[in-house]
């Protein structure tokens, strides 16, 4: 016995102590039970003036571990130090279940702690720490252990990870040593390593909302022009014969409209021999040839104007036009069964923005002009080659190849090293694979039968407070935490400010990895956002040492300082050696 209750104030228990204090080591931060009719389980913070300072942490029942201090122990209890296989109840989980062990406990050298796959992976989770904590390699000895570990061969598992430095390359490449059957490949996106995949997607597969995030739009008033422009690239794309019923409609009322603008006609010929000289078939364009009072002349000729700025015959040009009409036709948006690239999708944008009278308003031309120049930029610049994609293919052969090695194998681990493009185009990518990882998913029959899990390496460059949500209606990677895990694809961060990421999508986290954190904003958000957190928790993660965290969530039974085990290979995430960099051996 180590003494007796003095007093109980909500979840702290102060204890008289009988014992010699000095007699026992290290005896703070470990556990005690308060015997009477029940067991109640604490955790010693502090000792002073032989007084003993517990917090409450749960209750064991009928060989159980029930964690939360609901239950007081009475003033009459026994205060003794937690017995070992008492240690097995309140740490340890069903040895029936799949698991594998994190490291060992950090107030208990010799004790395994160990995770539940199931409880873990099953829920989103987040690890968070200061720089240099030990995060990198903990994710990968985590990852690692389940295919090194791990009861069963976790061969369907589908891990896309995002490697904002490219740190985590050598941490998977042995897992085929495991097991044939086991592969782990690399998307690149370093265009001067011909080695490796290069990371490219088919601009085809990409909707509105995707295309949005590309181009980066500024305003919901630009999100019709876009659309606009993909309900018109497969006329100016596809094979003429297939099109050119809607090409002619198309064009003809873009010409129509240009005509009874009331621009001058000097105007008016300028801007449809443009148009025309550009967007033609060929039943429409400037040489076809109109018949008139025995007279034959082109479209061209007819929209000459002459030194009194009188059209030749502009009635004639109407009437031409006005035959292409086609009432019954309706733009729809491309059904993924044809090709076009970012030239393309130019050529239909350009267009759009015609057609939405981008000439004749300058509020238009402002924020349409926008959308043209961006889009120029990428297709000038050396990111337009992540979308040059060799072949044709549909969004579930897309999604499939990505998960498939050359020999035709499957690829637990798909990891997407993005170190070599700027923080902007890096989080448009991440969205964009996580909108068709989301898209592809949610239509799997049965549901969550084939899980996703989205790993991100520097989350807060990704998950911030956008405006996406007031521009699409929603953030991607709050629908994917709201309503992923019904569907089977989860999100795991691995942040060091996760005071920048979104609280919408952190707090649905169910499960984290907490090492060093020292940041005033960052302790706050945990303790505000991340539940089951408390004053005593944050305090102690200022102090952790690297390669220690503090878990907790649905797949623990109770918050634990664990001293995680090192990866074999590890990332490549060590500091700088100065000792072997400044001086000359």
């Amino acid at each position: 016995m180590l003494g007796k209750i003095i007093s109980i104030i909500d979840s702290e228990v102060k204890v008289s102590l009988t014992i010699n204090i000095y007699n026992v080591l290290n005896i703070i931060g470990k556990n005690v039970v308060f015997e009477s009719d029940k067991k109640i389980v604490g955790e010693i913070n502090s000792i002073s003036n032989n007084i003993m300072e517990v917090h409450l942490v749960g209750e064991i029942i009928d060989n159980n571990f029930i964690y939360g201090a609901v239950v007081k122990p009475s003033f009459n209890s026994i205060c003794r130090l937690i017995k070992e296989e008492e240690l097995d109840i309140v740490f340890g989980i069903d040895q029936n279940a799949n698991s594998i062990t994190l490291g060992k406990s950090y107030i208990y050298d010799k004790y395994d702690i160990k995770l539940n796959v199931n409880e873990f992976f099953a829920n989103h989770f987040a690890v968070l720490g200061n720089s240099g904590s030990g995060k990198s390699y903990s994710v990968s000895r985590i990852f690692q252990n389940l295919f090194y570990e791990a009861k069963k061969l976790p061969y369907n598992i589908n891990i896309f990870l995002f490697d904002a430095y490219g740190e985590y390359q050598q941490a998977f490449n042995r897992i085929s040593e495991v097991n044939h059957n086991l592969n782990y490949k690399v998307y690149t996106t370093n265009l001067k390593d011909t080695s490796t995949d290069r990371l490219t997607i088919p601009f085809w597969l990409l909707g509105l909302d995707e295309i949005a995030l590309l181009l980066d739009v500024t305003m919901p008033s630009q999100l019709p022009v876009l659309e606009k422009a993909l309900k018109l690239v497969g006329y100016f794309t596809r094979d003429e014969k297939e099109v050119i019923n809607q090409k002619n409609d198309i064009i003809a009322r873009c010409l129509l409209d240009i005509i009874f603008a009331g621009k001058s006609p000097m105007e008016v010929n300028n801007r449809i021999t443009s148009i025309l000289s550009k967007y033609n078939s060929s039943t429409l364009n400037l040489e076809i040839l109109l018949t008139k009072g025995g007279w034959t002349r082109s479209v061209r000729q007819c929209l000459f104007v002459d030194e009194h700025g009188k059209f030749a015959d502009i009635e004639l040009v109407i009437a031409f036009l006005q035959e292409f009409l086609d009432d019954s036709f309706e733009l729809t948006l491309p059904d993924g069964t044809f090709s076009y690239g970012l030239k393309e999708f130019s050529m239909a944008l350009e267009f759009a923005l015609i057609s939405e009278g981008i000439y004749n308003s300058d509020s238009v031309y402002d924020y349409a002009n926008y959308l043209k120049i961006r889009l120029n930029t990428l297709i000038n610049s050396e990111y337009a080659l992540y979308f040059d994609y060799p072949t044709f293919i549909n969004k579930d052969q897309y999604i499939k190849s990505l998960l498939m090695t050359k020999t035709g194998g499957k690829a637990q681990i798909v990891n997407f090293n993005i170190n070599y493009v700027d923080d902007r185009f890096a989080k448009n990518l991440v969205k964009i694979y996580s909108k068709l990882l989301f898209d592809y998913i949610v239509n799997i029959s049965p549901r969550a039968s084939m899980p996703f899990h989205i790993v991100l390496e520097e989350a807060h460059r990704y998950i911030q407070k956008d405006k996406d949500v007031e521009i699409l209606g929603y953030n991607i990677f709050e629908r994917i935490t709201k309503e992923g895990r019904k569907y089977g694809i989860l999100l795991g961060l691995i942040s060091q400010r996760p005071c920048e990421i979104s609280e919408t999508v952190i707090s649905q986290c169910s499960n984290f990895l907490v090492f060093k954190m020292f940041h005033p904003l960052d302790l706050k958000f945990i303790k505000d956002v991340i539940p089951n957190t408390n004053d005593n928790m944050t305090n102690q993660m200022k102090s952790l040492r690297s390669g220690t965290c503090m878990i907790f969530g649905t797949a623990f039974k109770m918050p634990v300082l664990v001293a995680m085990g090192l990866p074999n290979p590890g990332p490549l995430s060590a500091s700088c050696d100065i000792n072997k960099t400044w001086y000359i051996s």
